[in-house]
């Protein structure tokens, strides 16, 4: 059995870093950079860490390693992943004490180091989907996905230019919307959903479903993401926004199906904790897309309302995007490692199990406090409470250092 490359651990394990820095930080202030918003230096630390050093670190070392999966060939240069790693890395907390210094020359050229780190990364996936030429469901998913991150961190580097020469004038708040829609709902919605057509089957061990809805999900959601960036940076109307996000809601519904409609073709009862809480994040965000949903009709202006933004921000990026990695992460981590110790040993005596390298119980209880704590984090920012924000954010840092020692403790084994 062939071992796995060393590149993807290298982002899983600076993306581990970078989860548990964010928990702390959080936990040291209180969880207070979210009663101060995010348009300030603490504001871009804490957001940029979690979405860059935890969330994004993790998905592209997920991709380095998948991709060969998904198209059953190798990437198309190992090299440059390493080069991509390194600029991306030094960029991002080079970037990262530039927001706490406030000094905008530090920002400016740790940000250029972390674009071209993303550059990298996207021809290194273009040429790998190009040459491979199998497009289906997930590739395109993922090929959109790695499009979105592009226009993500161009869209970043024009308002990073723009703080130094003021030369995008009113647009800068435009594009300041388009640069986190195209992120959160392109960037990672496009990349979860599509890697979860392949994960979702080979864990429950699913034969013979329909694929169908796939092409539909990918249809609604593109809508949705493009239709979104489109009214954030031409301005054209919250009413346009909102339907946006029902367009995104249309899109997670059918998206919960087809979910269905693999776990109802599955060969294995039980797939692992991960996989079944992914299930509940997956209902739970479509449940929370439909009343926002019904909750702006009546006033799309609540829409960019800093209470309301923290609400919907919340609720996606640690309700869904954090905990499907960390879903996803039990499951990936065990076998990425007992693949690269003990590929070569299978059979040998003294061998352990891959159901060994992780215990599923503690695995289960940890999602399932995570889960609770973000809910109750949601209820402290709806009841615009300081104090169950506080309270509830701490007890969510806590347990979720507790289950990322977890997943880091199976390199020990």
């Amino acid at each position: 059995m062939k071992t796995v490359s060393r590149l993807p651990f290298l982002f899983i394990i600076t993306g581990i870093a970078g989860f548990v820095l964010f928990h702390a930080t959080s936990i040291l202030s209180l969880t207070g950079w979210l009663g101060e918003g995010i348009r300030g230096p603490t504001g871009w630390f804490q957001v940029h860490l979690f979405v860059l050093g935890w969330a994004t670190m993790l998905a592209m070392g997920s991709v380095y390693q998948l991709i060969n999966v998904i198209l059953q060939s190798e990437i198309y240069s190992e090299r440059l992943g390493y080069i991509h790693y390194f600029l991306f890395t030094i960029g991002l907390f080079g970037l990262l004490l530039g927001f706490i210094q406030g000094d905008i020359l530090w920002i400016a050229g740790f940000a250029t180091l972390a674009f071209t780190g993303i550059l990298l990364f996207v021809w290194n996936m273009a040429v790998t989907l190009f040459r491979a030429a199998k497009w289906d469901g997930i590739t395109l998913s993922t090929a959109c996905a790695v499009l979105y991150l592009l226009l993500t961190g161009l869209s970043g580097m024009s308002m990073g230019i723009d703080f130094g020469t003021g030369w995008l004038g009113g647009l800068h708040e435009n594009l300041f919307g388009t640069h986190i829609w195209l992120g959160t709902l392109g960037w990672f919605g496009m990349l979860i959903t599509g890697l979860s057509y392949k994960l979702l089957p080979m864990f429950y061990l699913s034969h013979d479903y329909d694929t169908r809805l796939q092409y539909i999900v990918l249809g609604l959601w593109n809508t949705g993401v493009l239709l979104g960036a489109v009214s954030f940076l031409f301005g054209t109307g919250l009413w346009v926004t909102w339907t946006a996000l029902a367009v995104m809601a249309a899109a997670l519904i059918v998206y919960n199906i087809h979910a269905m409609q693999i776990r109802s073709k599955r060969h294995k009862r039980s797939p692992g904790a991960g996989i079944g809480w992914t299930t509940y994040g997956n209902l739970l965000l479509a449940v929370f897309a439909l009343a926002l949903l019904v909750k702006l009709a009546g006033s799309p202006g609540l829409l960019v309302e800093t209470r309301m933004v923290m609400l919907a921000g919340w609720a996606y990026l640690n309700g869904w995007v954090s905990f499907m990695i960390l879903s996803y992460a039990s499951k990936i981590v065990p076998f990425l490692w007992w693949t690269h110790k003990y590929g070569k040993q299978v059979g040998k005596p003294g061998t352990p199990m891959m159901a060994n390298l992780l215990d599923e119980k503690k695995a289960n209880l940890g999602l399932g406090l995570i889960a609770c704590a973000n809910l109750a984090v949601l209820a402290g920012i709806a009841l615009d409470s300081q104090l169950v924000i506080a309270i509830s954010g701490i007890a969510y840092s806590i347990v979720s250092l507790a289950y990322i020692s977890l997943i880091a403790l199976v390199f020990s084994k």
